[in-house]
């Protein structure tokens, strides 16, 4: 057969023909991107990342960072009064990356709620007494004062912009043992009630957004008592039945839809969907404010390790499949968890980050930076 041989025209019509294409794919990309709301695209450092590392994730097209705001680490005694200089680093850097600020309140000092040693958590939300309510109480109105509009932070800084925080994120898997040890939907019910209130009187224009629920942690079908662990469903079912008018204080839900391949990711939402519907609450924003896989190789007991190519395969499925029902789940943010690989957190902690260590980029980062329309 004779080979046939590609002249110089045909040539140059193929790659032009090639390239076209390849911006097509690209063109697709920003103008989903653009189509999504402001600040869509999140990350959820287990470290504070420095401000080099932080003018890179801004590149990449990361909005915004979930930020702690610890009760515990801020006043760790009771009279000591409160020190936000952790918090207020962190905010400084962020806020100079350009890369908005999602803070959740959350933990409690020792003096306040004693720690259950087998978890290293609180026994319960700070809720059962008057001294837990009312130091929670002052706890959410200084934060607010400090970090929301007219703070006395951006009153300190003036060389940074006013980039003031008008949403707080109550708690974080608060149906989870690992950050309650007594998960209790009537509790968290109070324990936004109370936080609405501070608050509310801090900062009339300030909104909630539900604590992260873990959707389905396996500590659920444990027959203990006390529990340990909700499946996300059953305690926000819990908390609507046992809080009444709850529904007015909250303008979002959050979510972590851990689960090992992103195909379940739709049955994961779903559920959670109908128990909204059913309290005729449909209309709530949904937030995914972790979501995360693992490359460390695959082992046979932590379905979340995916190896490096598998931790990226896993990344671009769910995003795909969240960008594509965004409208339909009134889906606001997708935070990454997490930045960088830190081990000993959690069973898959080690892995989980973008970047390895010294801030090398995986084949994750790689991809997060496609959806997100930025620059590696």
């Amino acid at each position: 057969m004779r080979q046939l041989r590609i002249g110089p025209p045909r040539r140059a019509r193929l790659w032009l023909a090639s390239f076209a294409i390849a911006m097509l794919g690209v063109l697709a990309f920003a103008s989903a991107a653009s189509a999504l709301p402001a600040s869509f695209w999140g990350v959820v450092p287990q470290v504070a990342p420095s401000a080099e590392e932080l003018q890179r994730l801004k590149r990449g097209g990361v909005d915004s960072i979930r930020v702690p705001v610890s009760w515990g680490s801020i006043q760790p005694t009771r009279r000591g009064g409160f020190d936000w200089s952790s918090t207020d680093s962190f905010f400084a850097a962020a806020v100079k990356a350009r890369i908005e600020v999602f803070p959740f309140l959350s933990t409690a000092p020792s003096w306040a709620v004693p720690v259950d040693r087998r978890f290293g958590s609180p026994e319960t939300l700070p809720v059962r007494s008057g001294k837990q309510r009312s130091g929670w109480k002052q706890f959410v109105t200084q934060a607010v004062l400090r970090y929301g509009p007219h703070g006395t932070f951006w009153g300190e800084n003036p060389e940074l912009p006013e980039r003031p925080v008008h949403t707080w994120q109550v708690w974080n898997e608060p149906n989870f043992k690992y950050f309650v040890a007594q998960p209790d939907p009537a509790d968290y019910g109070k324990l936004v009630n109370l936080t609405y209130a501070a608050a509310k009187a801090a900062d009339p224009g300030a909104t909630l957004v539900l604590g992260g629920l873990f959707a389905r942690p396996i500590e659920a079908t444990f027959h203990v008592r006390p529990r340990q662990a909700y499946f996300a469903s059953e305690f926000l079912e819990g908390m609507y039945k046992s809080t009444p008018g709850i529904k007015s204080k909250f303008v979002g839900y959050a979510l972590h839809p851990y689960t090992g391949s992103y195909k379940n990711l739709p049955g994961r939402i779903e559920e959670v969907r109908r128990v909204l519907a059913r309290n005729h609450d449909a209309a709530k924003a949904l937030y995914i404010t972790e979501l995360g896989w693992s490359s460390e190789p695959p082992q046979p007991h932590n379905s979340f390790a995916k190896g490096v190519a598998g931790q990226a395969r896993e990344l671009k499925g769910a995003f795909r499949l969240l960008t594509a029902n965004q409208r339909k789940w009134n889906l606001q943010r997708v935070f990454w968890f997490s930045v960088g690989d830190y081990a000993g957190l959690c069973n898959f902690c080690g892995g989980s980050g973008l970047f390895r260590s010294g801030f090398k980029p995986k084949p994750a980062w790689n991809a997060y930076v496609q959806f997100a329309g930025g620059r590696p």
